[in-house]
């Protein structure tokens, strides 16, 4: 399938990696409808600082993923569904899981059974690499088993089992589309790479982390996006499901401390005990096998970690991106 001039539709287009996505999109040709989360201050989330140029080619939908009435409604007249609406944070999830299963489960089957019943030409549903747990073995790839050691990934295991039962038994043609640890401009400050350049930015001495020991493999936000845009043209891509991976590994600990000495080499990095996840909920190990999307698509990761951070610094530093982040608390 070739995506342009295709009618597009992105669930969680307000978000990180979503509005990332409807740029692309947008850069590529296609027709792109952004389904935003409705609220009463008319905000499009990050959607709103896209250039007007951009905007004034946007059609923007206002819903709620767990409508089914208002997703199908947006889905009505889309070629393609890029699927990424979700409730992300994991502490979040730990005292208020019940939102993670309408969010994630049932949002992601109203995605579902409106495909099936405007037979929607491709669906891409957004997994995570948190569905894997700890590593079993490494790099891990896409038959490596599944794991819920939070709320979060449960319900993205299970919304991903729901796309595979889709396709299995209704021959929706689903792809599930498995991001490892994607990073850059706009990224949550629940995440730690924002977390410690906001820190470092506003001043702190002293940067506040959880545990430093975890690895995990690092997605520039734009080689996450290629992915997504490479899988939407593959129909060998129909019927699985594929890490976007870089194949390398790199702990919390060694990331702060590159942070620290880009910005400011005086601070020094402590452990909060109130950012520790449960012993047994923490994923201490992850890095992806990327043989399978670089077997099916000419996919290819542009940006290594240091060029990845430089961007993602240089971001930061404008005063109108830093001042929407709230560096002086735990963002869950």
């Amino acid at each position: 399938m070739d995506l342009k001039n295709k009618k597009v539709l992105v669930t969680g287009a307000d978000g990180f990696i979503g509005s990332h996505l409807v740029e692309a999109l947008l850069h590529h040709g296609c027709d792109v409808r952004a389904f935003v989360f409705y609220n009463s201050f008319n905000s499009w989330g990050w959607l709103d600082s896209l250039p007007q140029s951009q905007l004034k080619d946007l059609d923007v939908f206002p819903g709620d993923i767990r409508d089914p009435n208002g997703v199908a409604t947006a889905m009505a007249g889309c070629d393609v569904i890029f699927h990424l609406a979700a409730l992300i944070a994991i502490p979040f999830s730990y005292h208020s899981p019940d939102s993670y299963v309408d969010t994630n489960i049932k949002g992601t089957l109203n995605v579902l059974q409106a495909a099936r019943s405007l037979e929607t030409e491709r669906v891409l549903i957004t997994s995570t690499s948190e569905v894997y747990g700890t590593a079993q073995y490494a790099p891990i790839d896409e038959s490596h088993p599944f794991q819920g050691q939070s709320p979060y990934s449960a319900t993205k295991i299970g919304a991903d089992r729901l796309a595979e039962s889709f396709f299995r038994s209704f021959e929706t043609p689903v792809t599930v589309v498995r991001p490892f640890n994607t990073y850059g401009p706009r990224q949550s400050a629940r995440a730690v790479i924002p977390t410690v350049i906001t820190q470092l930015l506003l001043g702190a001495s002293e940067v506040k982390l959880g545990s430093l020991s975890p690895t995990r493999d690092f997605n520039y936000v734009k080689d996450t996006v290629a992915g997504f845009l490479a899988l939407a043209e593959c129909e060998e891509a129909i019927g699985r499901e594929v890490n976007i991976a870089t194949g390398t590994e790199v702990s919390v600990g060694e990331i702060a401390r590159t942070l620290v000495a880009q910005i400011n080499p005086d601070a020094t990095i402590a452990t909060d005990e109130e950012r520790l996840r449960p012993e047994a909920s923490e994923v201490f190990r992850l890095i992806g096998d990327n043989r399978l999307i670089k077997s099916l698509t000419a996919w290819e990761a542009s940006y290594d970690i240091e060029a990845g951070l430089r961007d993602t610094v240089e971001w930061f530093k404008m005063p109108e991106n830093l001042n929407r982040y709230k560096a002086w608390l735990y963002n869950v």
